[in-house]
C-alpha cells in the first residue's frame, strides 16, 4: 500500500477495520449493534461509581469475578478466564494456536469480526456456507477439517441470522473433530435462548470434551457493553496461552464491579431476558405475516433475508428513523429493542417485503 508510510502486512493493509453498528440520532431508535434497551440493573450504577481507585491498576485476572463465576457453573477458577468482551478472547484464542500456513474454520455468514480475526494471525480463514435455514452447517464445517486446521468457530444463536445448534448436533460434532483441534463455542447470546434442544456450552465443558472453550459476554442480556467484559470456560491450560496471547490488565476495576453487580440482580436480569425474548418472538412471527421468510430467531435480534436488496431496505429503515444493520448482499439484522419500536419495524418491513 504506497499510502502507508511503513512496511505494512499487505493483508492487514486490505483488511477494512471492524464495522459497528450505526450510531443514531435523538428521535431514532437504534437496533443496530443488539444492544440491550434497559438500563442498566439494579445496583450497577451504584457499585461502579464507588470503584475510585483509578490511579491504581485493576486485579489481572479479576479475581473476584472469576472466583463468582467458577462457582456459578461449578468448575474451579482456573477454568474461567475473563477479558475485555469475549471478542478480545476469540483474538487471544486464534493467535495462540494459528499463524500462517494454518487455518481456522468458521461459519458464514456469521460474527463479521471471524474473517479479521483469522487475517491478523495470518492464517487462513476457512469460510463454510451456512444451511437453507441459516444454520451453521457443523457436517460440512467437520469434513472442512485438514491437518491445517487449528480452530473452528461456531456461533449460536448466530450473529447476524440468530438460528441455534443443537445439543445433539454438537455432540456429534466434537465427536467428528479431530481432539487436538480446538472449538470455540460462540454463545454471546445464550441467556435469550429458549428452544429446549439448543446447546449448552457449559454441560459441554463439564462433559470433559478439552478442545472445546465456550465464551460467554456480559454486554449483551446483562447491558454492559459499554464497559467491555467477558468469560470464557475452559481448559486450564488453553485459557493460560489465551492469556499469554492477550493484552494485560484490560479489565478495569469498574467493569468488574459491574458484573459482580450485575450477576447479583439475577431476578431482574431473567425477567428484562424473558421481556426481551417474548418481543422477539412476537417480531418473528409478525414479520413473517408481513411476508418475511425470517429464520428461527434465539437471539436479541432478527434476520430479514434481503439479498441484494439489503442495502435499499436499510435505508427505508433509516428513513423511519429506525437504525438497523444492512450486511450487503445477504439481509439485514433488526436488532429487538424499545416495545415502542415494534409497531414501526414491522410497518417498515411490510412496505418492503420481497
Amino acid at each position: 500500500m504506497t499510502d502507508i508510510p511503513v512496511r505494512v502486512r499487505p493483508e492487514i493493509a486490505a483488511l477494512p477495520s471492524y464495522k459497528q453498528g450505526k450510531q443514531a440520532g435523538a428521535t431514532a431508535y437504534k437496533l443496530s449493534s443488539n444492544e440491550n434497551p434497559f438500563d442498566p440493573l439494579p445496583g450497577v450504577v451504584s457499585a461502579v461509581q464507588a470503584a475510585t481507585a483509578f490511579n491504581r491498576y485493576p486485579d489481572a485476572l479479576a479475581g473476584r469475578l472469576r472466583d463468582r463465576l467458577a462457582q456459578r457453573y461449578d468448575v474451579s477458577a482456573d477454568r474461567v478466564h475473563v477479558a475485555a468482551g469475549s471478542v478480545s478472547i476469540l483474538y487471544q484464542l486464534a493467535q495462540a494456536v494459528a499463524t500462517v500456513g494454518d487455518e481456522i474454520i468458521l461459519p458464514w455468514r456469521s460474527f463479521e469480526a471471524y474473517p479479521g480475526i483469522v487475517t491478523v494471525t495470518g492464517a487462513t480463514a476457512v469460510m463454510v456456507p451456512l444451511t437453507d435455514a441459516a444454520e451453521n452447517d457443523l457436517t460440512a464445517m467437520a469434513a472442512a477439517v485438514t491437518d491445517r486446521t487449528r480452530a473452528i468457530f461456531v456461533c449460536t444463536p448466530n450473529n447476524p441470522t440468530g438460528a441455534i445448534v443443537t445439543q445433539a448436533a454438537f455432540d456429534a460434532f466434537v465427536a467428528a473433530v479431530p481432539s487436538d483441534v480446538l472449538i470455540v463455542l460462540d454463545e454471546a447470546y445464550a441467556e435469550f435462548v429458549t428452544t429446549p434442544d439448543a446447546v449448552d456450552g457449559t454441560a459441554v465443558v463439564a462433559a470433559g470434551h478439552e478442545n472445546v472453550v465456550v465464551l460467554r459476554t456480559f454486554s449483551k442480556a446483562y447491558g454492559l457493553a459499554g464497559l467491555r467484559i467477558g468469560y470464557a470456560i475452559g481448559h486450564p491450560r488453553i485459557l493460560d496461552v489465551a492469556r499469554s496471547a492477550g493484552i494485560p490488565l484490560s479489565v478495569t476495576a469498574q467493569a468488574e464491579a459491574a458484573a459482580l453487580a450485575s450477576l447479583d440482580a439475577e431476578d431482574e436480569l431473567r425477567a428484562r431476558v424473558a421481556a426481551v425474548s417474548a418481543r422477539r418472538d412476537a417480531l418473528v412471527s409478525r414479520l413473517r405475516d408481513a411476508g418475511w421468510d425470517v429464520p428461527d430467531a434465539q437471539g436479541n435480534f432478527v434476520w430479514l433475508p434481503a439479498g441484494e436488496r439489503s442495502l435499499e431496505v436499510a435505508a427505508a429503515f433509516e428513513a423511519a428513523d429506525l437504525v438497523v444493520r444492512p450486511f450487503a448482499g445477504d439481509g439485514v439484522r433488526v436488532s429487538v429493542g424499545e416495545e415502542e419500536s415494534v409497531e414501526r419495524v414491522v410497518a417498515v418491513a411490510a412496505s418492503v417485503r420481497p
